[in-house]
């Protein structure tokens, strides 16, 4: 008799299925894994001076272990910083500009964000957050109202001084132009110090940051970005200009100073020439390092003003914006923001001795215990003289260069210099329909 199959026990499919079940999940596994594996990382271009790029090699590092999907391509530029942005300028020029993430100079600013080569970055960062940077750095980074540049670097002129020396003869830190150079002439006749006062001279841009302050503190401007007056033909600004000229005829500052930029002054310093220098942050490190003759005597203030008028410190310092023709926007900002973190920046200023952005690291018991002037540098860049943020500043700053320099050099009175100074000027802002910033 033939056997009958029985139908297949539901215990017997269950296999099939199960296995059936396995193979599809990892078929469907494959098809989302498989693309995201494959899937080539975002590059961020970023143009860098070669030693910036030394001090944020290891943070961006940093940011793509924990960011693996972008990587940022670091693309090395000459020393010199108006090399660097004429580099950035004709990549703009030509259109589609092959940088994404821009670090900018805080003189830039205008220029880039008037021509809408950067974007708007007013809406991506809470007010809260922002409040916690030096206020000048953030105005800085603004043109017409709008934010286009998260400050990561501050900088900021200020007064160096020979402490020992005040010390010694008991007398206190000048606070006014007018006792400082009663103080140096006095010292000098003493045979304390060759030179009392130093001063970049030269005709370049630094000439017109030094001349931002001592303007500033004779209670001048050189010209208001909203409304385009000018105000270098005025008295003050005629003053500011022969207090500059005195040091020079007196003897109070070297002849050369006409052409000395800041290394040239920070030498003659450091080498125990003189009482007072007129600086940047980066000489700190230089002038207190082993083997220098100051080391252990010098001591910074915020810069002098005339009597009866407040004074002020020229910012600098740098910041990153966004390129408005970058194809990565939301990753450039996401790197923009890790980078420009309070955290980052802490390790940062500790691995640099760089000037913060942020108000709280001046006071950071860390950043403090190595660098123990930070809380008097606070006291520096709270109080800012900023140069104008015009999209003509390049022109116009290389308009005060120049009469400021034939003043300096006997060629101008100090009046004839500024009333030419200030005509081209008028003429170079009203020759330009102010354009509006997208």
């Amino acid at each position: 008799m033939q056997e009958i199959n029985s139908p297949q026990q539901p215990s017997q499919k269950r296999p099939r299925l199960l296995a059936l079940f396995a193979v599809t999940l990892v078929a469907i596994l494959l098809l989302l894994i498989l693309p995201a594996l494959t899937k080539q990382p975002v590059v961020l271009t970023m143009l860098m001076q070669a030693q910036d790029i030394t001090n944020w090699k290891p943070f961006v590092k940093e940011f793509e272990q924990k960011n693996p999907d972008i990587r940022i391509n670091l693309i090395e530029g000459p020393f010199d910083t108006n090399l660097i942005e004429n580099l950035y300028t004709s990549a703009f020029l030509l259109g589609e500009s092959p940088y994404d993430i821009i670090n900018m100079d805080i003189v830039w600013v205008p220029k880039f964000a008037a021509a809408g080569w950067v974007r708007d970055l007013t809406d991506r960062i809470p007010p809260k957050q922002l409040s916690k940077f030096i206020p000048g750095n953030v105005e800085g980074g603004r043109y017409r109202g709008k934010l286009y540049r998260i400050p990561h670097a501050s900088d900021a002129g200020m007064l160096y001084y020979r402490k020992d020396i005040l010390e010694q003869a008991g007398i206190p830190v000048p606070k006014t132009f007018e006792e400082m150079v009663k103080i140096s002439q006095n010292l000098q006749k003493q045979g304390k110090a060759t030179w009392g006062y130093l001063w970049q001279g030269k005709q370049y841009e630094g000439v017109s940051a030094m001349f931002v302050e001592v303007l500033s503190g004779f209670g001048g401007f050189w010209a208001n970005p909203q409304t385009f007056e000018v105000g270098l033909d005025k008295p003050e600004a005629i003053k500011a200009v022969e207090f500059l000229k005195n040091t020079i005829a007196s003897g109070i500052s070297p002849p050369g100073v006409t052409t000395y930029g800041e290394e040239e002054t920070r030498l003659l310093f450091q080498n125990g020439k003189a009482l007072f220098l007129r600086n940047w942050p980066y000489v700190w490190k230089l002038a207190t390092a082993e083997g220098s003759n100051v080391r252990g005597k010098i001591a910074i203030e915020p810069m002098l003003s005339s009597t009866g008028q407040t004074g002020g410190s020229c910012l600098g310092g740098w910041g990153w914006g966004i390129a408005k023709t970058s194809k990565h926007p939301e990753q450039a900002w996401k790197a923009i923001k890790y980078l420009t973190s309070e955290e980052t920046q802490r390790k940062f200023i500790l691995e640099t001795g760089l000037v913060p952005s942020y108000k709280s690291l001046f006071t950071n018991k860390e950043v403090v215990a190595k660098y123990p002037h930070y809380p008097q540098l606070l006291k520096v860049v709270e109080r800012p003289a900023l140069r104008p943020p015009l999209a003509q500043y390049a022109q116009a700053s290389d308009i005060l260069q120049r009469y400021l320099s034939s003043a300096f050099t006997g060629r101008m009175s100090a009046e004839e210099a500024m009333k030419a100074a200030a005509s081209e000027t008028r003429n170079l802002l009203g020759s330009f329909k102010q354009p509006k910033a997208s």
